[in-house]
């Protein structure tokens, strides 16, 4: 069995290990993540912003295009959340601007300070909306700070820290099952990693998503956000066995 043969067999048993329950987020905030997804689909600016962005996403490393629709929706519900007490109105427009910051914060994620350059790339894409210059900014400002244990300072408006928020915060779920069931694979793939050179990456790759556990930044992912870190670290345990077990097989 050939290495692409063991990579594959793993990703399926991987996928065989997600938990049956989704995260309480996902019902919680129905209603909320229904307006996201609708807006996404729908809203003009949402629309033209997909295909805009569609060149600079990269499949292969396990951030493209599924990446950034799940990001930008999810940002969307939990910007609309967090919005809320300012009214509804204000609050479905941070949840679009979420939507947009979103779609465009992966955008040069194979590059070298990928937060910075991605904010300033979302600036120039953005320059010809019909969006307030303070609205481009906000979007650019919550990509440049969306980075786990970056230095870019936090926006300092409520606004900017609503939409800044929901970006990292919807970005870091994606630190639960979602990593261990896509993410890891394709970065494995570009990486061209042998199953040992995996096995020996992996617990460093486990401390790392469970020191994201305590950095979530709105009420919403301070709420939902351990929850999808811990079935994320109950699955990577359970699959470094698994990797484990092949290596000292085909090794």
């Amino acid at each position: 069995m050939n290495r692409d043969d063991i990579l594959s067999r793993l990703k399926n048993e991987s996928a065989a290990l997600v938990p049956k329950q989704p995260p309480a987020f996902y019902h919680d905030l129905e209603a909320e993540l229904a307006w996201a997804r609708q807006t996404f689909f729908s809203h003009p600016l949402s629309v033209r912003c997909q295909d805009d962005v569609l060149p600079f996403l990269n499949d292969h490393y396990g951030h493209g295009t599924a990446h950034a629709k799940k990001v930008a929706i999810e940002a969307g519900a939990i910007a609309l959340a967090e919005g809320l007490p300012l009214g509804i109105m204000e609050a479905r427009h941070l949840g679009l601007l979420a939507i947009l910051a979103g779609l465009l914060h992966d955008a040069c994620r194979l590059q070298g300070d990928h937060a910075r350059r991605g904010a300033d790339l979302a600036l120039v894409i953005l320059r010809d909306y019909p969006l307030t210059d303070e609205h481009r900014t906000i979007i650019a400002e919550a990509i440049r700070c969306h980075e786990a244990f970056g230095d870019a300072p936090l926006p300092l408006d409520e606004m900017g820290r609503i939409v800044a928020g929901a970006l990292y915060d919807a970005d870091k779920f994606r630190w639960g099952p979602d990593n261990f069931v896509t993410t890891l694979w394709e970065i494995c793939n570009y990486q061209e990693w042998d199953l040992c050179q995996i096995a020996e990456r992996f617990p460093a790759g486990l401390q790392l998503v469970a020191s994201i556990r305590d950095t979530f930044r709105t009420h919403v992912g301070q709420t939902y956000g351990p929850e999808f870190i811990d079935l994320g670290l109950t699955m990577g345990k359970l699959l470094y066995q698994k990797i484990q077990h092949y290596c000292g097989t085909f090794s």
